[in-house]
C-alpha cells in the first residue's frame, strides 16, 4: 500500500538509534537580534545545551534604497563568528539557519548570505513570513501545557506575526510589516518621544492590523499569548512596577500605565525601566506602540507570555523532518487535495522514479534526502494541469514556486519546482543554470530520472510497470530495453528523449537486448 507522499528512500546500512538523543541547532537571523540555541533532541522533548543571543539591529542597517549597510553587514558577521565554535559538533542535516524580515527586504540580502555562509560553512535559508509564523506557533506551542484555541503573536524588529491554532496545528497564520525596528525609524527618527508620535505608530499598526481584524476575530480563540523580546520586556516591566497580578502576565490597565511611564522619558536614549535591559531600551517604545494596537484591535484584556519561539519552533520542526510528521509532506498533501491531482498516477510515477534511483544512486553518488525531491516531485508533476494542458509543466511550475508550503524554505521550493519544470519537453537549461552552484549537479540527476519515470508511466498504466535496466556512468545515462522488431510507445518517447538531453548536453543511450524465449 502506497502513501501518498512517500517518505525518503532508506538507507539500509545506516539504522537510526532512537534511545540516543539527537543534537540539533538552530540560528535566527531576525531584524533585531540573532540567536543561537542548541538542544538535545529526545522523547519529543528539547534540552538546551547552548543558548545565545545578541542585539544586532539588522533592520537599521537598511537604507532608504532597501540596502544593508557595510556596518549592519559587520556586526552580524561578527555575532555569527561568535556563534561558530558552538556549530562544530552539529551535522548540516541537524542545523538550519533562518533569516527573516530584514533578509527578506533587503536588495543586497544574497551579497550578506554569501559571507556568511562562508564564515560559517553553513547554508542559510531565508523564510516566507507565513513560514516564521508557523514556526513560532510551533515553538510557543510546545511551551504551552494547556490546550484549547490559543492566538499567539510575535512583535519581531521588523515584522509581527500572529497565529490561531489549536494543540500543535495552526488554523490561521499571517506576518504584518510591522516591528519595533522599522517603527522606531519610521516614527522616532530623532530619538524624540512624544504622545503624538506614540498615537502616530498605533495608529499605522491598526491599519496594519485591519487585513486580520475581522477573520481572526471570527476565528476566535480563548487564550492569547504573547513571544519573544518586546512582549517579554513588557512582561518583566509590569511585574517590576506590581501593574500586574502575576508574572508574565500583561494587562491592559498595565500597559497603559507602562505606555506613560514611556512617554515622560521623552527621548529614546532616556528610556530606562526597571525590568527592561538596556540594548532593548531604544526600540521598547515601538513594540510597546504595536503591542498597544493589537490589544486595541482585538480588544484584549490581557496577554500571557510563553517562552517558546521561532528558533524553538525550527528545532522542533527539523526533529519531525523524514517523518510521518513531517510538515513539507503535508503541505503537498493539501496542495494535491486543492488542485485535484491524479494520485494514481502519482503513484505510479513515484514508484518507477524509486526504482530508478536504486539502479544508479550509487554511480551518482545520490543520497536518501536527495530522493525525497524526486518522489514530491513525481507526486505533484502533473499539478499544472489544473491550469491548462498545454504547458502544465510551467504552470506547475510557477504553483509550486509561488505557493505557501509550510515547512518548505525558498531553495527548497525552487528546487521542487524545477523537477516539475523540467519533467517534460525540453531541458530548461536557463532556468537549470540560475539554480545556486552546489544545487545544479544534483538537480540535473534528479530531473532526468523524474524525466524517465514520467515517459515509463506515458500510457497511465493501472500499476507502475516492469522497470527496464538503468546504468550512468558520470553524466551518462544508459537504458536497456528488450530487442523489439517494431517501434513502440515506450521506444519513441525515448528516441525523442535521446534529442532532448543530447541539446541539453547530457547524454542518453538505449540498447536493446535478445529475452528468452
Amino acid at each position: 500500500m502506497h502513501k501518498d507522499i512517500s517518505p525518503p528512500i532508506a538507507d539500509s546500512a545506516a539504522e537510526t538509534d532512537n534511545s540516543a538523543p539527537q543534537r540539533l541547532a538552530a540560528i535566527d537571523l531576525g531584524s533585531n537580534s540573532f540567536h543561537l540555541l542548541v538542544a538535545n533532541y529526545q522523547h519529543e522533548r528539547l534540552q538546551v545545551v547552548a543558548r545565545l543571543g545578541e542585539k544586532v539591529q539588522l533592520a537599521a542597517g537598511l537604507d532608504d534604497d532597501g540596502l544593508l549597510s557595510e556596518a549592519a553587514m559587520q556586526r552580524a558577521l561578527d555575532c555569527l563568528g561568535r556563534f561558530a565554535p558552538f556549530l562544530s559538533d552539529i551535522t548540516d542535516a541537524n542545523l538550519r539557519i533562518v533569516g527573516t524580515n530584514a533578509l527578506r527586504d533587503a536588495h543586497n540580502s544574497q551579497a550578506f548570505i554569501e559571507r556568511a555562509e562562508a564564515q560559517l560553512g553553513h547554508a542559510i535559508e531565508i523564510i516566507a513570513g507565513r513560514e516564521e509564523a508557523r514556526l513560532i506557533y510551533l515553538g510557543a506551542a510546545h511551551a504551552l501545557a494547556e490546550n484549547g484555541r490559543r492566538l499567539i503573536v510575535d512583535i519581531g524588529g521588523g515584522s509581527t506575526e500572529f497565529i490561531i491554532g489549536e494543540a500543535f496545528e495552526p488554523k490561521a497564520l499571517e506576518s504584518l510589516r510591522m516591528g519595533c525596528v522599522t517603527f522606531s525609524r519610521r516614527f522616532f527618527p530623532d530619538g524624540e518621544l512624544n504622545e503624538k508620535r506614540m498615537r502616530r505608530a498605533e495608529l499605522a499598526a491598526l491599519s496594519e492590523l485591519a487585513n486580520i481584524q475581522r477573520p481572526y476575530q471570527r476565528l476566535g480563540w480563548d487564550d492569547p499569548v504573547g513571544s519573544s523580546g518586546t512582549i517579554k520586556a513588557a512582561a518583566s516591566v509590569l511585574y517590576a512596577y506590581g501593574d500586574t497580578p502575576h508574572e508574565g502576565v500583561i494587562t491592559r490597565g498595565g500597559l497603559k500605565k507602562l505606555r506613560e511611564r514611556l512617554l515622560k522619558c521623552k527621548q529614546l536614549d532616556k528610556v530606562e525601566l526597571e525590568g527592561l535591559k538596556a540594548d532593548r531600551a531604544k526600540v521598547f517604545p515601538a513594540g510597546i506602540a504595536i503591542l498597544g494596537a493589537i490589544f486595541e484591535a482585538f480588544d484584549l484584556t490581557q496577554m500571557r507570555f510563553a517562552d517558546g519561539a521561532l528558533r524553538e519552533g525550527v528545532l522542533y520542526d527539523m526533529a519531525g523532518r523524514n517523518s510521518a510528521e513531517d510538515s513539507r509532506s503535508k503541505s503537498l498533501e493539501s496542495l494535491k487535495r486543492t488542485y485535484d491531482v491524479d494520485t494514481r498516477q502519482g503513484l505510479n510515477v513515484a514508484d518507477t522514479a524509486e526504482r530508478l534511483f536504486h539502479q544508479v544512486r550509487h554511480a551518482w553518488s545520490l543520497n536518501p534526502d536527495q530522493a525525497r525531491y524526486l518522489q514530491w516531485a513525481s507526486h505533484v508533476h502533473e499539478i499544472g494541469l489544473a491550469i491548462s494542458h498545454s504547458q502544465f509543466h510551467r504552470h506547475g511550475a510557477y504553483l509550486l514556486e509561488h505557493s505557501d508550503l509550510a515547512g518548505f524554505s525558498r531553495p527548497e521550493q525552487r528546487q521542487l519546482a524545477f523537477l516539475v519544470r523540467a519533467h517534460r519537453r525540453k531541458f530548461p537549461l536557463k532556468e537549470w543554470q540560475a539554480l545556486p552552484d552546489a544545487q545544479q549537479a544534483v538537480t540535473q540527476k534528479l530531473a532526468r530520472l523524474l524525466r524517465l519515470a514520467v515517459l515509463l508511466n506515458h500510457s497511465r498504466p493501472e500499476t507502475a510497470p516492469a522497470l527496464p535496466a538503468l546504468s550512468a556512468d558520470s553524466d551518462s545515462l544508459t537504458i536497456t530495453l528488450p530487442e523489439s522488431d517494431e517501434p513502440t510507445l515506450l521506444s519513441t518517447d525515448l528516441e525523442q528523449e535521446q534529442v532532448f538531453m543530447e541539446a541539453a548536453g547530457f547524454k542518453l543511450s538505449i540498447k536493446q537486448t535478445k529475452t528468452d524465449g
